[in-house]
């Protein structure tokens, strides 16, 4: 069992950058192509990066050129680089196995991006 804990979260204005960081339990971690996802208010959960586990990303449109994924197998912990954040940025962002696994969704962590 994976269990998968968000952070890094928080108020940022518009230009502004952070690093969310996805921290995964188990051993397994290395083996598995990971995702970021986000829910925005009153929106489905939409998938924004994904990194399979040697390395390779894709990214959504709406976030290509600005945000980067990455991770670090012996720390078993996953990174969303998110740089030039715009209002609509504003969600949940969760991370989770590629495609996503209904047990593995965690609390996430809230990026609001505001004047």
């Amino acid at each position: 069992q994976v269990q998968l804990v968000e952070s890094g979260g928080g108020l940022v204005q518009p230009g502004g950058s952070l690093r969310l960081s996805c921290a995964a339990s188990g051993s397994i971690f290395s083996l598995y192509a990971m995702g970021w996802y986000r829910q925005a208010p009153g929106k489905q959960r939409e998938w924004v990066a994904r990194i399979a586990s040697g390395g390779a990303t894709n990214y959504a449109d709406s976030v290509k050129g600005r945000f980067t994924i990455s991770r670090d197998n012996t720390k078993n912990t996953m990174y969303l680089q998110m740089n030039s954040l715009k209002p609509e940025d504003t969600a949940v962002y969760y991370c989770n196995l590629f495609p996503s696994t209904d047990n593995y969704w965690g609390q996430g962590t809230q990026v609001t991006v505001s004047k």
